[in-house]
Formats: structure tokens, sequence, C-alpha cells
């Protein structure tokens, strides 16, 4: 952490125990035990978790204090859609810069999910997954697009590791969607050519007869 404010370093230590769900939902923050830990006061740890609310991974109630978020359905939701949203647009913009070796090594993560569905470990599955899903978006070259897909993917992780939002087939269905995504790296690419094309073309004028 060599280089980060104090706040930073409270927030990536924080963050990095809820991603791990070591800090579970509904598990209280105490500011005091919290600055203990990291050697510091809790002025930068106040900072942290305020950042770590406006990301809506911890939730802060008066007179009660700061907690891990529950799993609310409907935000579940709609991150969920923001993120398919977000990360379909990074992808298109990164298809252009994958190579070879990229498709593989996503083809090898998703065989490892497959793996993990006999002895379905949750945690285990949703960081394939994540991984699985960067190393197609990772080299979108729009650093504010990837600010954005990242920020909802922490959000998503927290919660993702429930059995499933709709289904209990939800983890199987991950990894037969996973299959098809570089077969869309085509598309994308046309896509990311056609946002570089003019929407309109100039008419060549009639010849008066």
């Amino acid at each position: 952490m060599d280089g980060l404010s104090k706040s930073q370093q409270a927030y990536q230590w924080i963050k990095a125990r809820i991603a791990d769900h070591e800090f579970t939902p509904g598990y209280r923050l105490v500011l005091g035990t919290i600055a203990n830990e990291l050697d510091m006061s809790v002025v930068p740890v106040r900072e942290a978790i305020r950042q770590l609310e406006a990301e809506g991974l911890v939730t802060f109630e008066r007179n009660v204090g700061a907690h891990v978020s529950m799993v609310d359905d409907s935000q579940y939701r709609s991150s969920m859609q923001a993120l398919s949203i977000l990360e379909g647009a990074a992808t298109a913009l990164s298809a252009r810069r994958l190579t070879p070796d990229d498709v593989r090594a996503a083809r090898e993560i998703n065989q490892r999910m497959i793996a993990r569905l006999e002895d379905f470990d949750p945690r285990a599955f949703t960081a394939l997954n994540q991984q699985f899903h960067a190393a197609l978006f990772a080299k979108c070259a729009n650093p504010r697009m990837l600010e954005l897909v990242e920020g909802e993917w922490g959000v998503w992780g927290t919660s993702a590791t429930r059995p499933s939002p709709s289904s209990p087939a939800a983890p199987r269905s991950r990894c037969a969607s996973t299959r098809t995504s570089w077969s869309s790296s085509r598309p994308a690419r046309r896509w990311a050519r056609s946002r570089r094309r003019p929407a309109v073309t100039a008419r060549r004028p009639s010849t008066p007869t």
C-alpha cells in the first residue's frame, strides 16, 4: 500500500475483506477497532467508510453505526442491469485489442468454472467468473468505462455468492453463457468500427435531365 493515503489504505483493507466475505452482510464495522488494526486514527477510517457507503457496500445508520450492506434483490437486479450494459460496451471497445492468447486464457478460465460446478464453491466460482469477464474487457481503452465496470463488479461481487438471484441453475447457465462471449468478438469489433464511421453519408447530386 505504499504511496496510498491512510484513507485509501483503510478503504482497500475493508473492501478486500468484504470481497473475501470475511466481513459478511450485516457485519458491524467498528471504526476504533479498524483504526487500531491499521495503526491509524479513526479519521481516515471514517473517510473510507463514507467512500464505501457511496459505492453501496456499506450502510450507515445514525446512533447505530456502519455495517456491511445487506443483499437487496432490487438493488442486485439494478446493479446487474447496469453491469451488463457497461461491460458490454467495454468489451466491444476491448475486442479489437484482444489477442489469441487473451481468448485462450478466457477459455481456460471458463473450463475451471465448469470444473467448479461438480463441487460448487460460491466464492471461488464468483472469483473465476469475474476473472473471465475481466480477461475480455480489460483492454478497453476508455479508463472511465473501466472504472465504472470495476465499480459495479465491486458491488455485485459482494452479493454474487448467493445461490442465485432467480434459479438454482444460474451458475451452470453462467458457464454456458461465457462460452458464447468470445463468439461475440467479431460483432463487437464491427460495432466498434461502426462508431467511428459517420452515420450519414453524402449523396451524389442527381444529373439534370
